[in-house]
């Protein structure tokens, strides 16, 4: 029950947890159920990206409204803590470009096989976790990340070997392992790292006395102008009016609202919990998302797919029995916040 209680120390962060876990399953089922019969997108994903940060952004900025109290108005609040909102590009940056490796990834590889291989963010999220809060993994936790590792290695290769239709040892598998696909999920994992954890940083030490809520809205204006960018940059702003006649499909809808919803829930999932635990419950998705896909769209489950989710869980486990401190150690609160900001941040601090 110790090891329950430094997991979840209430019960609020239980439900946090749980919801994080379904919501990303729906999120790849409703993804890979939106694709045509030849693997592709009828709509504009990059549009789907940008009107589910807008819809984040409108809800936060009513949740913060709502709750208000005697805090200033949004707009004062802005101006205030101007300097965090300038902050919040780092991560919303990071997180456009993830949102939008999702189709291109989703459109190559079954949802089961996605999660699985988004599982390397592990080992650099644990890298990033103990330079920014200044806490060292102990010797089973290490231990329980290199088994998730391996996990996702067997899945990799199974699924080369599957799209080349060939044994795993057959040369056209490693040509499919290193292929562009491969260069893209992993720099996805990248963005995934990076961004999760930076962005708990935030909460916790930068914006630790901001409203949480006021926090999303600094996130997620700052993710809408970057994804604006991103239509500039492709070439499509122009085009994004006729766009929005794609928007009406029943699964692009429920993309974007539950999008909208996983990103207000995973706000609260790391300001509750910590991104090392974030890493874990993605693992967990694996197990319901093969069956999900199973039984909705007849996608085989291997069995490197059972060995690989074998491992996984095992590490799983092995994390519970050892998880990190969910609130900050008395070492790091005895610094000045100024002092923890790494060089990843160039805007000048306070």
């Amino acid at each position: 029950m110790r090891e329950w209680h430094k997991l979840f120390p209430n019960k609020e962060a239980f439900v946090i947890f749980f919801l994080y876990i379904v919501l990303f399953v729906f999120q790849g089922v409703f993804v890979t159920a939106s694709k045509t019969e030849y693997g592709g997108y009828n709509y504009n994903t990059t549009l789907v990206v940008f009107m589910s940060e807008l819809l984040k952004l409108v809800a936060s900025a009513t949740l913060y409204t709502y709750r208000r109290e005697n805090k200033p108005n949004i707009f004062e609040a802005v101006m205030i803590n101007h300097k965090l909102l300038f902050l919040y590009f780092i991560p919303s940056l990071l997180y456009c470009f993830y949102n939008n490796l999702a189709f291109i990834n989703l459109a190559h590889y079954d949802p089961t096989t996605y999660y699985i291989l988004l599982q390397f963010r592990v080992v650099l999220t644990a890298i990033l976790f103990q330079c920014l809060f200044n806490k060292k993994l102990g010797f089973m936790q290490w231990i329980s990340l290199a088994v998730l590792t391996v996990g996702c290695m067997i899945k990799n290769i199974d699924a080369a070997a599957v799209q080349s239709g060939g044994a795993a040892t057959d040369t056209s598998v490693w040509a499919t392992i290193f292929s562009v696909y491969t260069i893209s999920i992993n720099f996805q994992n990248f963005c995934s790292c990076l961004a999760g954890t930076y962005n708990e940083y935030l909460l916790k030490t930068q914006g630790s006395d901001v409203d949480i809520f006021l926090q999303n809205v600094f996130m997620y204006l700052d993710s809408v102008v970057c994804n604006l960018i991103f239509l500039t940059f492709k070439g499509e702003l122009c085009d994004v009016f006729e766009d929005f006649k794609m928007l009406g499909d029943t699964y692009v809808i429920l993309i974007i609202v539950n999008s909208a919803i996983v990103g207000i829930v995973t706000s609260f999932f790391l300001k509750n919990l910590n991104s090392i635990l974030k890493t874990y419950a993605s693992a967990l998705e694996l197990i319901i998302t093969a069956v999900v896909c199973y039984l909705l769209f007849g996608i085989l489950i291997t069995r490197y797919t059972v060995i690989s989710i074998c491992l996984v869980s095992i590490a799983v486990a092995m994390y519970f029995k050892n998880p990190v401190n969910n609130v900050l150690g008395s070492d790091m609160e005895a610094k000045d916040k100024k002092e923890l900001l790494l060089p990843i941040v160039v805007t000048e601090n306070d």
